[in-house]
C-alpha cells in the first residue's frame, strides 16, 4: 500500500480569469508532480481559488474558496504544507489589501507549524515601507524562498532578508508545456505571418494603444501579415484589444485582424501564442510564452517586471507606456519578422537554461516532504 500524498495548500491570484496567473498555477502544479514522480512520490495540490468549480476542472485539483475563512482555515489546518506563489503577490500598486491577504496565509500556516515555501514571486514594488518588517518576519520563517528576479531579490534584502536564504529562478511558466501535439492554423510557417498581440488598459489617455494601433497599421502597410490578438486577462484584455483594432483604420471587410476568444486554458493560449511569428507584448506572461516557444517578441514596458524578464534574455523594451516610440517599434518588428532565425539562435541557450531553472522551487519543495517522511 503506498504511502499517503503529501497534501500542499496553493495560495496565489487564482481563479479570476487571468491567463498569466493561470498559467503560473499549472506551471506549478505540473512541475510539482512530475518532480514527485520522478521520487515515486505523490502531492496532492490544493488551490486556494475565487472560483473553485473551475479551478478544479481545468486543472484537475482540490480547491477551496480562498475568501471562505472556514473553508480556508480547514484547508490550512489538514494540509501538510502551504505554497505562496508566484505571481507579483507581495506588492501594493494594485491595492493595500493584497500584502495583508497573502501574509496572512502564510502567516496562519506558520502559527499552526506547517512548512511554508515561497515560490518564485516577483516581489513589489512595496511602497508603504510600514509593511517591510511583517514580510521580513513571515518569509523569514519559509523554508524555503524562490524569486523570480534579481531586483525581487535586492528589495528583500533591503527588507533585512537574509541574501543567503533568497533563491533567483525564473518566472514558473518558462516550465509550461505544450498540451499535446496541437497545430493552430497560420503561424509561423505560412506564407503570411501572424503577429500576436497581448494588450491591457494602463494611460488614462489611452496614448500608449494609440501609439501601438498607430504601428501595427504602419507594420501592415510595409508587410503582408496578419494580426491576432491575444486577451491575457478577460474581458479587459478583449475590451483593449478592440479598441486597438478601432485606432487602427481597417477596412470593414479586413479579416486578417482578429481577437482569440476561446483559450481561456494556459496551454490553449500557450499554443496560441506558439503559432505566431512575432509577438508584440504588454503582459509579461505573454513575452514569457513566446519565450518558452523560441517565438521572437517585442516587449511594451508598463511596469518593472516586463523589463525585469526582457534582460534575463540580454533584451530592452521597443517601448513603454510613459513613453511610446511608434518608430521603435515597427524598426523592430520588421527586423524580426525578415530574420526570426538570428533571434531565436540568439536567445535558444539562454531560453533552455531558464525552462531547467524553473524546475528547482518543485524540486526543492518536493524532496523537503520526501526527506520529511523518511521514503
Amino acid at each position: 500500500m503506498g504511502a499517503r500524498p503529501a497534501t500542499v495548500v496553493i495560495s496565489g491570484y487564482y481563479g479570476f480569469g487571468n491567463s498569466g496567473d493561470e498559467a503560473v498555477l499549472q506551471s506549478i502544479v505540473i512541475a510539482l508532480r512530475d518532480e514527485a514522480d520522478k521520487l515515486g512520490f505523490k502531492i496532492e495540490p490544493i488551490v486556494l481559488s475565487n472560483d473553485p468549480a473551475e479551478t478544479s476542472r481545468m486543472y484537475g485539483v482540490r480547491a477551496v474558496h480562498r475568501l471562505k475563512p472556514h473553508h480556508l482555515l480547514r484547508a490550512i489546518w489538514k494540509c501538510d504544507g502551504v505554497i505562496s506563489g508566484g505571481g507579483s503577490l507581495l506588492q501594493d500598486v494594485t491595492g493595500i489589501g493584497s500584502i495583508p491577504y497573502y501574509l496572512a496565509v502564510v502567516g496562519m500556516a506558520q502559527w499552526l507549524g506547517k512548512p511554508t515555501f515561497v515560490y518564485s514571486q516577483g516581489i513589489g514594488p512595496v511602497n508603504r515601507k510600514s509593511f517591510y518588517p511583517w514580510i521580513r518576519r513571515v518569509l523569514g520563517r519559509c523554508r524555503y524562498l524562490s524569486v523570480r528576479d534579481e531586483e525581487s531579490a535586492e528589495l528583500l534584502e533591503r527588507m533585512r532578508i537574509e541574501r543567503g536564504r533568497i533563491h533567483v529562478v525564473p518566472d514558473p511558466v518558462m516550465g509550461l508545456p505544450l498540451r499535446g501535439a496541437r497545430a493552430l492554423e497560420g503561424g509561423g510557417s505560412e506564407e503570411r505571418p501572424l503577429i500576436g498581440v497581448s494588450v491591457r488598459f494602463w494611460n488614462e489617455d489611452r496614448s500608449e494603444l494609440d501609439g501601438l494601433a498607430a504601428a501595427l497599421a504602419d507594420i501592415r502597410a510595409r508587410r503582408d501579415v496578419r494580426i491576432r490578438f491575444l486577451p491575457f486577462h478577460l474581458p479587459s484584455d478583449a475590451e483593449a484589444s478592440r479598441y486597438v483594432i478601432g485606432r487602427m483604420g481597417l477596412p470593414a471587410d479586413d479579416k486578417n485582424v482578429e481577437i482569440v476568444e476561446n483559450a481561456a486554458h494556459p496551454q490553449d493560449m500557450l499554443a496560441e501564442v506558439g503559432a505566431c511569428r512575432l509577438l508584440v507584448g504588454m503582459r509579461l506572461h505573454s513575452l514569457i510564452y513566446a519565450a518558452s516557444q523560441l517565438v521572437p517578441m517585442i516587449g511594451i514596458s508598463y511596469d518593472p517586471k516586463i523589463d525585469q524578464f526582457l534582460r534575463r534574455l540580454r533584451m530592452t523594451a521597443a517601448a513603454s507606456t510613459r513613453r511610446f516610440s511608434r518608430e521603435a517599434v515597427v524598426a523592430e518588428a520588421l527586423k524580426l519578422l525578415d530574420a526570426p532565425d538570428e533571434w531565436r539562435q540568439d536567445k535558444q541557450q539562454a531560453i533552455e537554461a531558464l525552462k531547467r531553472q524553473a524546475q528547482e522551487p518543485a524540486r526543492q519543495i518536493v524532496s523537503f516532504f520526501r526527506q520529511q517522511r523518511g521514503t
